[in-house]
C-alpha cells in the first residue's frame, strides 16, 4: 500500500509540473514572451560569431595563435577581408579628395569674384580721372589776367584696368574642366558560389579602378592649385597698378584742391 501511495504521489507531482510548466492562457501574455525572449536566438549568436572573427581579423590572429597557426579555410576568409579593408581605406580617400576638389572649386570662384571687384573699383579710378581732368581745365582758366598760368602736375597717365582676357574660371569651362572627372564604374560581382581568390581579385579589380580614380582627382587638384596660383599673381599685379593709379588721382585731387583755396583766398 504504501509503494502504490508513492507511486501516486509521484504521478501527482509529475502533472501538477507539466501543468505549472505549459503556458496558461489565462496567464499575462508578457510573463510567456518574457520567457521566450530570455533565450538567446540563432541571429544573436550569429552576430556575436562575426564579431569574434573580425576582432581576430583585426589583430591578425595574436589573441589565437598568430597567423602561422591558422586553418587554409580561417586564412582564405582573412586574404578577403584584409582586401575589402584596403578597398575600403580608398574608397575613404577618394573622398577625401573629392571633398578637397569641392573647396578648391569654391575658391576658384570666390578668386574670380574678387578679381572682377578689383577690375571694376580700377575702372572708377580711371572714370574719376576723366572728370578731374575736366575740372583741373576750368582750375587753370581762372584767376584773371596777370595771375600765373597752373597747370596740375601730372607724374603719370592713369594707365587703368588691365584687359580682361577671360579668367581661368572661364577657360576652364569652356574646356570642360570645371567638372568632376568622371568615376569609374561600379564592376558588378557576384560573391555567392565564388572562391576565396575570385573575391580577392574582384576587390584588386575595384582598387586599381579606385586608384585610377584617386590619380584623376589628384591631377585635377594640381591643375586647379596651378590656376590659384595664377590668378592670385595677375591679382597682385592689378591691385598694384590700382594702387600707381590710385596714388595718382589722389594727388591731383589734392593740387586741384589748394589751387581752389587759393582763388577762393583772393
Amino acid at each position: 500500500m504504501s509503494a502504490r501511495k508513492a507511486l501516486l504521489s509521484a504521478n501527482n507531482e509529475k502533472s501538477a509540473k507539466s501543468v505549472t510548466s505549459s503556458p496558461n492562457p489565462f496567464d499575462s501574455v508578457s510573463d510567456f514572451e518574457a520567457d521566450r525572449s530570455s533565450k538567446p536566438t540563432t541571429a544573436a549568436f550569429s552576430s556575436l560569431g562575426f564579431s569574434a572573427t573580425k576582432a581576430r581579423y583585426k589583430n591578425d590572429f595574436r589573441d589565437s595563435g598568430g597567423i602561422e597557426n591558422q586553418s587554409v579555410q580561417e586564412l582564405e576568409n582573412y586574404a578577403v577581408y584584409k582586401a575589402e579593408e584596403t578597398t575600403n581605406t580608398l574608397n575613404g580617400c577618394l573622398r577625401i579628395a573629392e571633398e578637397m576638389r569641392g573647396d578648391a572649386s569654391n575658391t576658384l570662384v570666390k578668386l574670380h569674384q574678387q578679381g572682377q571687384q578689383i577690375t571694376k573699383t580700377h575702372q572708377t579710378v580711371a572714370d574719376i580721372e576723366h572728370d578731374l581732368s575736366r575740372g583741373e581745365k576750368l582750375l587753370g582758366s581762372l584767376g584773371g589776367l596777370f595771375s600765373k598760368t597752373w597747370k596740375p602736375k601730372k607724374t603719370h597717365r592713369i594707365k587703368g584696368p588691365l584687359p580682361v582676357q577671360g579668367s581661368h574660371l572661364e577657360q576652364r569651362q569652356k574646356l570642360g574642366l570645371a567638372t568632376a572627372p568622371p568615376r569609374s564604374e561600379p564592376r558588378h560581382f557576384s560573391s555567392e558560389q565564388a572562391s576565396a581568390l575570385e573575391k580577392v581579385e574582384h576587390e584588386k579589380a575595384k582598387q586599381d579602378d579606385v586608384l585610377s580614380d584617386l590619380s584623376n582627382m589628384l591631377g585635377e587638384l594640381k591643375s586647379m592649385a596651378i590656376d590659384m596660383g595664377s590668378e592670385m599673381e595677375r591679382q597682385s599685379v592689378a591691385l598694384d597698378r590700382m594702387q600707381d593709379d590710385t596714388d595718382e588721382i589722389h594727388a591731383r585731387v589734392k593740387g586741384a584742391s589748394q589751387r581752389g583755396r587759393r582763388l577762393l583766398g583772393k
